[in-house]
């Protein structure tokens, strides 16, 4: 019984972890967003991509959910990659540092990808989506003017 429950601890804080990993933009392997979609963020969904379905764009590797969402990326990349290279958008605005992301918070806002922290800090859980969401346009213009010196 006892060794149940260690089990079950540990594959419950293997769920919380992985909900909570950040990834860097584009790991070590070349693989972007971690596998989400980019073109299903433009419907509201942060859905991993299919390890078979994938396009290359400037030594990354995306993946896609399906067929038609890998073909619109070819034609049009720069229309579905998120802004400031995948860092997180509030990070780039009010710390002028790349932070990680968490694949499954974004927010699209005039057509434009952008994604953000959203995991443990400091003893506890910091969503950087949530100040955005407070001063997005604000933040949105500071981070633009940042981004080419923190690049």
């Amino acid at each position: 019984m006892k060794k149940n429950r260690v089990l079950l601890a540990l594959i419950l804080s293997t769920i919380v972890f992985s909900i909570n990993a950040q990834i860097p933009p584009v790991d070590d392997d070349g693989l972007a967003i971690g596998g989400y979609d980019v073109v299903a963020y433009f419907s509201n969904n942060a859905v991993k991509g299919d390890e078979g379905i994938t396009a290359k764009y400037k030594n990354a590797t995306y993946q896609f959910s399906s067929k038609a969402n890998r073909d619109l990326f070819q034609k049009s990349p720069t229309k579905y990659l998120p802004q400031f290279d995948g860092y997180c958008a509030w990070g780039i605005a009010t710390k002028e540092v790349k932070y990680p992301i968490n694949p499954e918070t974004f927010d699209i806002v005039d057509g434009k990808l952008y994604l953000f922290f959203n995991g443990p800090f400091n003893g506890g859980n910091f969503n950087s989506m949530e100040p955005w969401n407070a001063e997005t346009t604000i933040l949105i213009a500071a981070a633009h003017k940042k981004w080419s010196g923190v690049k």
